[in-house]
């Protein structure tokens, strides 16, 4: 470590001076400084100061690793629906190794578990390249213009852009979503925290409008090896899909028949790489709300206001009205991305409400929202992307009442004084 701490300040002194000819790229060569090497200025043993551990820098890596159990569960998924379709369609003779499988050719008739983690680090690996590259790309390049320094805020939208897409998204396209995002969504607000909306759910918004048919919406298809990067064939509907049209009147039977609640609990069906396993979820949200970094007041919030809307859904519409409505409220926790959105995504400092009490409120109608765009809308079966934005716009007219509320009372108590 000392030869490379020699290194990087040798090279520094072709950045930091003013007058050094790489100097306007001195927010490039910092971002891998910090992200190499602790700071060099730090706080005294002894003296007059307040000390705190908590950083950004800190705060990123939390989510990271709280990211990790769905990322692992992603690269083993992919291999895993990947050779269980290919033995369902009975395409295993023959099998045609793809750029990584090079090195470790599978078997594909009997895949072990080795096999199905190189194929899903096959997959995964080039959508974590793509994501970050083009986001940070474009990040050090409004720093380098803005002459400030990069932010270490897109580690982890980075990590989350992969985990919300399908391991068979074409790169190109999630390149163009990440610029969209970054761009649009986040560097013309000012950059890291200025943001109105979550940069990782607007990837996902674009992709979903943009490029649809590669998106899970009412069927989601397994990653393979051909040139489009998908089984041929072979797609099923989400589970959402499953029990959407409106004549099915017992859509938890309906939804039985194709996936059982430990298979939708632990993740064993196909679709956008880190949302299915729900048990990776939460042990997820669980280190979140150990290290004071997740809001456990929006993921209740969330959990609570789904839960309250379904049942008032059973309750208001009648008995003839099918479809998602009948779903038991608790098995909407088991379908689609909202728990993911709900403990990675909503709980976003910069794009949730501040206050306490506006947690709680954001998270409610987080949950509510996702009810109602679940079960009135015909169209869409899936509401947490939505909801999720929808309450991103929301969040500081939400702290503003909070706000004003709270200054009332205090007036109040002021004049009875």
């Amino acid at each position: 470590m000392n030869f490379l701490r020699k290194l990087i300040d040798k090279q520094g002194k072709r950045f930091h001076e003013p007058g050094a000819k790489l100097h306007k790229l001195w927010p490039i060569y910092d971002a891998f400084e910090t992200f190499l090497f602790a700071p060099a200025s730090r706080a005294p043993k002894h003296g007059p100061h307040v000390r705190d551990y908590t950083d950004l820098k800190r705060v990123m890596n939390t989510v990271i690793v709280a990211l990790l159990p769905c990322l692992l569960w992603a690269i083993y998924n992919a291999g895993h629906q990947h050779f269980g379709a290919l033995a369902t369609m009975g395409k295993t003779a023959g099998y045609t190794p793809g750029w990584l499988q090079m090195l470790f050719p599978p078997d594909a008739a009997a895949p072990s578990l080795f096999d199905k983690v190189v194929f899903g680090l096959q997959r995964m690996l080039p959508i974590l390249v793509v994501s970050y590259g083009v986001g940070l790309g474009i990040e050090m390049m409004f720093s380098v213009i803005r002459k400030e320094e990069v932010s270490e805020g897109f580690l982890v939208s980075g990590m989350l852009i992969a985990l919300i897409v399908p391991a068979s998204i074409p790169l190109w396209q999630l390149a163009l979503g990440v610029a969209f995002a970054v761009v649009l969504g986040k560097e013309v607000f000012g950059g890291t925290g200025m943001n109105v909306f979550n940069p990782a759910m607007l990837v996902r918004a674009f992709l979903f409008f943009a490029f649809a048919a590669q998106m899970s919406g009412d069927s989601v298809w397994v990653a393979g090896n051909n040139a489009w990067h998908l089984i041929d064939g072979y797609s099923s509907p989400t589970p959402l899909a499953i029990v959407k049209p409106s004549s099915i009147l017992d859509a938890s039977a309906e939804l039985a028949k194709h996936h059982s609640h430990a298979d939708l609990f632990l993740g064993n069906i196909p679709g956008s790489a880190g949302e299915m396993s729900k048990l990776a979820v939460l042990l997820g949200a669980f280190w979140l709300i150990f290290t004071g970094v997740g809001s456990w007041r929006v993921m209740a919030g969330g959990v609570i206001g789904l839960i309250a809307s379904g049942y008032l859904m059973h309750a208001l519409l009648p008995a003839s009205y099918g479809g998602p409505v009948t779903l038991q409220p608790w098995e909407h926790l088991l379908v689609g991305g909202f728990l993911f959105g709900l403990v990675f995504m909503a709980t976003d400092p910069v794009s949730s409400p501040e206050t306490n009490r506006g947690k709680w409120i954001y998270g409610i109608l987080v949950g509510v929202v996702t009810i109602l765009v679940r079960t009135i809308n015909p169209a869409y079966p899936e509401g947490t992307m939505l909801s999720i934005l929808l309450m991103n716009a929301f969040a500081p007219t939400i702290d503003h009442f909070i706000v004003a509320a709270n200054i009332r009372r205090r007036k109040v108590r002021l004049e009875h004084q």
